[in-house]
This record gives C-alpha cells, sequence and structure tokens, in this order.
C-alpha cells in the first residue's frame, strides 16, 4: 500500500503544478488589477476547484483515457512525473504553460514507448479544443466588453459602487470558473490512474455513495488547492498585468468568457441536453484555463486598444504553448526507459 500511495505522488505533485499555474489563471485578473487580495482568492478557488474536481471531473477524463489507457501504476506514475516537471520548469519562467498539454504530450510518450497505437480521434479533438478554446475566449470577451460597455455608458452607477459591484462580480465569476477548472482539468491530474486505482468505492447504507475515482479526483483537488496558496502569485502576475493593462471591469469579462469555455468543455449535463434535443454539444476534452485567459485577454484588447497589447510575452507563450507536449513526450519516453529497464519496473502490460 505505501509503494501504491508514493506511486500517486506524482499524480499530487502534477496537481500542485496546475495549481501553481494553471489554476490562478482564474483569478489572475482580478489580482493583477488589486480588486481581490492574493489570499482571498487563493481561498475561493481551491474551495471550488475541489468541489467542482469531486462532482464534475468525470468527463473530461474519459477523453484522455481514449488517447492512451495507461495499463500499470508505474507507467501512470512517470506519466504524471514527466508533465508536471514541465509544468514546473514553466512555471518558474513565468509562462502560463498548459497542463493539458503537457499530460497529452506524456500519454503520447507512453504510447510510443509501449508501442501502443493511440486514439487519433481523441488527439484530434484535444488539439482542435486548443486551438478553439482561446478563440472562443477571445470571440466572448469581444462581445461582453460592448455589452458591458453599453450599459455603464447608459446608466448612472456611482463610481463607489460600480467599483463594490465590480468585485462581487470578480468573486462569483472567479468561483464559477475555479469550479469549472476543476471538472475540466483534474482529469490531467488523476485521470491516468482511473485504470490502476488503489481506492475501492465507499457505500454508507444505501445513501452515500464515494466512487474510487471520486477519491482520487479529491487527493487531487486538495494538491492543486496546495499548489494555489504556495506558488501561483507570479503567474497571477503575468496574466493579471502583463499581456495587456486591464481595468477592474475588463478583468471581469475576462474571467467570466474564460470560465465559460471551461465548463462548455467540461459539463456532461449541459452536453445530455444539448444532444437531446438534436444540437450540436461541446466535446468533453480538458482545455488550458490559461489558454481561455489569454484568449479572453486578447479579445478584450482587439476591442479597446489593439496597440497595447504586449506582443512580446504574447509570444513568449505561444512558445511555450508549441514547446510543452514535445518537451513533455521526450522527458516522459526517457523516464519510462528508466523506470523499466534500471529500477526494474513494469510500465505497461503488453
Amino acid at each position: 500500500m505505501i509503494r501504491i500511495f508514493f506511486l500517486l505522488s506524482s499524480g499530487l505533485f502534477l496537481g500542485w503544478s496546475l495549481g501553481a499555474n494553471d489554476a490562478a489563471n482564474i483569478f489572475g485578473t482580478a489580482v493583477g488589477t488589486k480588486m481581490i487580495r492574493f489570499k482571498t482568492a487563493a481561498l475561493i478557488c481551491s474551495i471550488f476547484i475541489i468541489i467542482g474536481a469531486v462532482v464534475s471531473g468525470a468527463g473530461a477524463s474519459h477523453t484522455l483515457d481514449k488517447l492512451g489507457t495507461i495499463n500499470k501504476i508505474s507507467g501512470a506514475f512517470i506519466v504524471a512525473l514527466a508533465a508536471a516537471v514541465t509544468v514546473l520548469w514553466m512555471t518558474k519562467a513565468g509562462l502560463p504553460v498548459s497542463t493539458s498539454q503537457a499530460v497529452v504530450g506524456a500519454i503520447i510518450g507512453w504510447n510510443f514507448f509501449a508501442h501502443n497505437p493511440f486514439g487519433t480521434g481523441s488527439l484530434e479533438k484535444i488539439v482542435g479544443a486548443w486551438i478553439f478554446s482561446p478563440v472562443l475566449s477571445a470571440v466572448f470577451a469581444f462581445i461582453f466588453f460592448h455589452i458591458i460597455k453599453k450599459i455603464l455608458d447608459n446608466s448612472k452607477i456611482h463610481l463607489i459602487r460600480l467599483d463594490s459591484y465590480t468585485r462581487i462580480g470578480l468573486i462569483v465569476v472567479g468561483a464559477f470558473g475555479a469550479y469549472s477548472l476543476g471538472a475540466n482539468n483534474i482529469g490531467n491530474v488523476m485521470g491516468v490512474f482511473i485504470n490502476s486505482s488503489p481506492f475501492k468505492d465507499i457505500t454508507i447504507s444505501g445513501l452515500f455513495h464515494f466512487s474510487s475515482i471520486q477519491q482520487l479526483f479529491l487527493l487531487g483537488g486538495i494538491a492543486i488547492a496546495v499548489g494555489v496558496f504556495t506558488y501561483s502569485k507570479k503567474v497571477m502576475m503575468t496574466i493579471g498585468s502583463g499581456i495587456y493593462k486591464l481595468s477592474p471591469i475588463t478583468a471581469f469579462v475576462a474571467v467570466l468568457s474564460s470560465s465559460i469555455v471551461l465548463f462548455l468543455f467540461a459539463s456532461q449535463s449541459l452536453k445530455m441536453f444539448l444532444e437531446s434535443h438534436g444540437l450540436p454539444s461541446f466535446p468533453l476534452v480538458p482545455v488550458s484555463s490559461s489558454q481561455s485567459i489569454v484568449g479572453a485577454v486578447i479579445g478584450i484588447s482587439m476591442a479597446k486598444n489593439p496597440q497595447n497589447t504586449n506582443f512580446k510575452i504574447l509570444g513568449k507563450i505561444s512558445i511555450g504553448w508549441l514547446a510543452t507536449p514535445v518537451v513533455s513526450a521526450v522527458i516522459s519516453y526517457i523516464a519510462l526507459f528508466f523506470m523499466q529497464n534500471v529500477f526494474m519496473q513494469d510500465v505497461y502490460i503488453k
């Protein structure tokens, strides 16, 4: 049992890395504009991430499972570790990198090592979501900015009251975004361990049921929360004030737009509702909060003043996004080789 929990530690490390990097983006704009203190933002973010992970975290994790079914816990340990090391490296550079990209790259590295044919259909869905999610966030932000601007121009709200409303709005949409992030990205943290989970389902008197997957996701959610508190402030400031100088109102628009995109790609109930009425639905895939919030900030800059956009920082972020899956795949492949040939631990079942 000690060995099993040791092998789960890489997933917890990845959760910490996600909290330090991706999860911070939910409140990055609010903290960057000094509307909410960092400690307050971290507390709200952590609580709702855990709730979202446990309650609604199963949907997006199934797509990762189709990409590559990792059938040995030692292999899952290496995949999560490779992704975590990649995210940590990017975080230390102050870049809001995608944990989703790191995990997908690590899984692809495992597929190559195990000579396992991976689901190209799932990969196409995931890569498509990586491209589409920041674009969709930018579109939402562009539209919401003009709607809110028109409302404010036609109203006579006192500045002090407007400041209070904006602060409350940032907290509400931040909580919604944290819930959506937990539901969407917990599969990145613990999804690779689903097929080798050491936990058993817990049922009490037929009324309370706590599945083994929910137990995994609870651990991952707690790890994300620790990451938010301990190491997320640097990335928050990059998003909140580095790409484009945001006002409190535009910060609200950015978080709202990003949160909606995360929810669309995570909600099983919304997907079922749309499909039951013959409507197109969004695939349940893990998308990056970093990409979504950056897209939202770009959308605001296009609506307000494109000339003030810091394209130098934007270029650095884009390079990080392109390099992440490649670096993670290489680290995963090399680490799997050492795990199997040096430490004599099987990392896959043929």
